[in-house]
């Protein structure tokens, strides 16, 4: 890499002008991270073809003197500092630009909210040679000229009259395309999730002003009581990436639900999430109404109303949970060194003992999981469930072989079949407690429909398989009855109603419209 960087280094040994590199820079960003930017553009237009060619050059011409002028402004002002920000932008611009390409993805905000909650564990499961080799070629080698190809700054004068003018050619060709407002505005998200650098740049500024809001303390609910004192207990199940399609129990060809087709008190029940990224639908799931606010989540009203409340956890993105007991998969393996803390089966562990040895007659336990989350769906269960074969070992493979990658996320399903079986049995033989079991994904996963993988997609452009969940309700004998008349298909809100109603809580926050179960128990009206 020194010598490398000697190299380089004499071949860039002869100065240029700040504007020179303003333009090389400036093109360069153009072509080398924005082709998918324009095939969108062009794709999607319903101009002639000499409309097209038009909004085509006027996008070139704005996105030239754009990057141009930021350049320039950049390497004026900032020096040395300005160098390294420049090359910094190359490398994630490749970065960016290697996961547009591969997994054909927009960078939103819902992207960047993403890449901040990611773990290193499961973000190293993207990493590969082909990565790597990507961000060396478009990412090193431009930050490399960046860094050192020396410029000669020039005076102030000349700054205020080429970047003047670059702002004239900005505006002047925006408003000869004042046309194109309604395609631009049809478009917005898509548009401004593939242009770089303005797209992480942008929505990370969102993300950041979004998150520094929602550190606000959350709003708490009205008060609530329990009504009886009957021991009852629930298994909220929050699954991860699991998506409807690909569960036996809605039709699907494979017999990814050989265990629980055969429990004949499961329901399974038509749903779609809300989002389809992990915090949003989490936070849907828990919450009482779908809202920007954050109110008070399910676990802290429960336990604030005197249920005592576990959360078992091998995932991220949830709302802040305060509760006693929140516990990871790496303190649960600690605990039953039996268990493997590679596998979600860990969370399951000694559920019975922890229930039973409870001092509260309500309990409610929530076990967050990360079983059918990519890229590496063949590592998130144990091998004798790797019943389908061969398997892609991750999405980067699975984009060469979908029948792989669709076998290894197929298992995902076969093992969260065999835990929530097993779980079934053990509250099944729990006589003094009434019990029930809900499994809910956060959203679904494409794995490979339409050149799609994984999830993130906007709601709006997101193909179903991104949203169309399972939602699966199991209760013991005599404890509560379903309603008759329920919507064709339920979202995530109707849990946060339905487990006050299986607890028997009443409070104002409570919603029977958002219940599964018949109302049977009192309610305070809102």
């Amino acid at each position: 890499m020194i010598a490398l960087f000697r190299k380089i280094r004499k071949v860039l040994k002869r100065p240029v002008s700040l504007i020179t590199f303003s333009c090389i820079v400036s093109i360069g960003t153009l072509l080398l991270y924005n082709i998918p930017f324009f095939d969108f553009a062009i794709e999607k237009s319903n101009e002639s073809s000499i409309g097209v060619a038009w909004l085509t050059v006027s996008l070139v011409i704005i996105m030239l003197a754009v990057n141009f002028m930021m350049t320039y402004l950049t390497m004026f002002c900032m020096r040395i500092v300005g160098r390294i920000l420049l090359a910094i932008l190359s490398v994630i611009n490749a970065t960016a630009f290697f996961f547009i390409l591969n997994y054909n993805i927009i960078i939103d905000e819902i992207t960047i909210g993403n890449v901040f909650n990611t773990r290193y564990s499961e973000a190293s499961g993207f990493f590969s040679w082909g990565l790597w080799l990507f961000i060396f070629v478009f990412g090193i080698l431009p930050a490399l000229f960046c860094l050192l190809q020396p410029v000669v700054m020039g005076k102030a004068k000349k700054m205020g009259v080429y970047c003047g003018s670059s702002l004239a050619v900005i505006l002047v060709i925006a408003l000869l395309n004042i046309n194109q407002t309604l395609f631009i505005s049809q478009h917005d998200t898509e548009l401004g999730g593939l242009l770089q650098p303005w797209s992480y740049l942008v929505n990370t500024c969102r993300v950041i002003s979004i998150s520094q809001h929602k550190q606000a303390e959350e709003i708490k609910l009205p008060d609530g009581k329990f009504t009886d004192d009957e021991k009852a207990v629930v298994v909220l199940v929050i699954g991860e990436s699991a998506r409807k399609a690909n569960f036996q129990l809605y039709g699907y060809k494979r017999d990814t639900n050989p265990l629980l087709s055969k429990q004949q008190e499961l329901k399974a029940f038509q749903a779609t999430s809300c989002a389809t990224y992990t915090t949003a639908g989490t936070k849907a799931i828990l919450e009482a109404k779908d809202c920007d606010e954050l109110y008070e989540p399910l676990p802290n009203y429960a336990f604030r109303t005197g249920a005592d409340v576990v959360w078992r956890t091998s995932n991220w993105g949830e709302p802040p949970i305060h509760i006693d007991e929140y516990q990871t998969i790496l303190q649960l393996a600690d605990k039953y060194p039996e268990m493997s803390r590679d596998y979600d089966g860990t969370l399951f562990a000694g559920l019975r003992q922890r229930i039973e040895s409870s001092s509260k007659n309500k309990v409610l336990i929530v076990l967050h999981t990360s079983i059918s989350h990519g890229p590496q769906y063949a590592s998130k269960y144990p091998k004798e469930f790797e019943v389908y074969k061969p398997v892609a070992e991750n999405v980067e493979e699975g984009e060469k072989h979908v029948d792989r990658l669709v076998n290894a996320y197929d298992n995902t399903i076969r093992y969260t079949d065999f835990l929530l079986d097993s779980l079934i049995n053990t509250l099944r033989d729990m006589k003094d407690w009434k019990s029930a079991m809900i499994f809910i994904s956060d959203h679904g996963e494409s794995l490979g429909e339409n050149k799609l993988f994984m999830h993130g997609l906007p709601k709006k452009l997101a193909p179903k398989e991104q949203y169309e969940i399972p939602f699966l309700v199991w209760t013991s004998e005599n404890f509560r009855e379903y309603k008759s008349q329920l919507p064709a298909v339920l979202e995530q809100h109707y849990v946060f109603h339905s487990v006050l109603n299986l607890l028997s809580i009443q409070s104002p926050a409570y919603n029977e419209a958002y219940d599964i179960f018949s109302n049977n128990f009192i309610t305070t009206k809102q």
